[in-house]
């Protein structure tokens, strides 16, 4: 007999749905000025990087662990100035992403949301300039 297994968000969600949050999000994120500076590189290696990192981040495949190592987010972060409003910027950008896609809608959505909200809490690495 099977053991059942929980369901994930990535089970819920899905890398197609994945892929399409990746897609709306990162044209968004080039295009506002408070927190483009800190993607530097090709567009297309970064929504990789990070479909790869959600997937994971998810309970899916560990994608992002199989060719980079541990996420260790924080710490791959530390040389970017991540202040608290380039933080709400990275959210807003991916709250409207997820309304574009639906995730918004979605029954996993609010968790995962509330997900990448703390991780936003936790890339805050300096204060605002004044």
């Amino acid at each position: 007999m099977k053991e059942p297994r929980l369901q994930t968000l990535y089970d819920e969600i899905g890398g197609d749905k994945i892929e399409e949050l990746v897609n709306a999000f990162y044209p968004r994120v080039y295009a506002d000025p408070n927190i483009s500076p800190l993607f530097e590189g090709d567009m297309h290696i970064i929504m990789e990087k990070q479909r790869k990192f959600l997937t994971q981040f998810l309970g899916g495949p560990a994608l992002y662990s199989m060719e980079y190592g541990p996420p260790a987010m924080r710490h791959r972060h530390l040389p970017f100035e991540i202040t608290p409003s380039r933080a709400n910027s990275w959210l807003r950008c991916m709250k409207e992403a997820f309304d574009e896609v639906g995730l918004s809608d979605h029954p996993a959505g609010e968790m995962f949301f509330g997900r990448l909200t703390q991780v936003a809490g936790i890339m805050v690495n300096s204060e605002e300039d004044d």
